[in-house]
């Protein structure tokens, strides 16, 4: 299974040795005494206008503890998925923060630190339910989402007397899983965070992980000094707990455990 914090560690071993010039490195946003870092216009709980008319989400915070450790000021810029890679080749923004998954084609444009969030598909259902993987989902409804990755990673592997209930979005399995038509809600867990921040009282924790799809900072090519200082930083709130807090406040669950040594 894929390992947070070992990969957190793991990645400050495998940084590129060369760079080319770039703007916006470490040395200018200290000397500007400002970072402008992208985080999502509408995609809570990472990033979303909040009641108070302020961006607020996992991805703002973590925005905000850069900025801190910088010693700047910070500039949030929201963006949209697509605007995400075009705005920092352009310098319109010196760091991504915006529940970007990083893929071969993507490293070639851009760079990325380690994984920063705990971004997965898995079970969540109440807490008096003995399910500690898959096989505890017989003889159990399942809810999720019809076409999605959920739906095609269950299906695969689930009990033969699982019933799988599809539903044609996302709202109408979330209402399913609410209004207990289904035991089980099989879905990424910003969907289970959003209910949980909904509904303070709704009996919902995290059963297993279906499948990891953690979250990565986007870099500019070129900026060497800022990716070291990041995966720095990463580690350091990781091992600290911050990132942890984040994570339990804004995604309702823990960062995996700190590997033995």
């Amino acid at each position: 299974m894929f390992n947070f914090k070992t990969l957190a560690t793991a990645a400050l071993l495998a940084l590129p040795l060369t760079a080319g010039p770039a703007a916006a490195d470490l040395s200018d946003i200290l000397e500007s005494g400002t970072v402008r870092i992208a985080v999502p216009e509408s995609f809570a709980p990472f990033g979303a206008l909040g009641a108070s008319g302020e961006y607020e989400g996992y991805d703002v915070d973590v925005a905000k503890l850069i900025a801190e450790d910088l010693g700047v000021e910070l500039e949030l810029v929201p963006v949209t998925s697509n605007q995400r890679i075009p705005f920092l080749e352009t310098d319109r923004v010196d760091l991504v923060i915006a529940t970007m998954g990083a893929n071969p084609e993507r490293a070639k444009s851009i760079w990325f630190s380690s994984a920063y969030a705990p971004f997965f598909s898995g079970a969540f259902a109440a807490s008096d339910k003995a399910i500690a993987s898959v096989e505890d989902l017989a003889g159990m409804s399942v809810g999720l989402t019809g076409g999605t990755l959920e739906d095609l990673e269950l299906t695969a592997m689930a009990p033969e007397t699982t019933e799988i209930v599809r539903f044609g979005d996302n709202a109408a399995t979330r209402a399913a899983f609410e209004s207990g038509q289904v035991d089980v809600l099989v879905s990424g867990n910003t969907l289970a965070a959003a209910i949980s921040e909904a509904d303070a009282d709704m009996d919902i924790e995290t059963k297993f992980i279906l499948k990891e799809s953690p979250a990565f900072i986007g870099i500019k090519k070129g900026n060497l000094d800022l990716l070291f200082w990041t995966n720095t930083f990463i580690l350091h709130k990781t091992l600290g707990g911050e990132l942890d807090a984040l994570s339990q406040k804004w995604l309702g669950q823990a960062l995996p455990p700190l590997p033995s040594l």
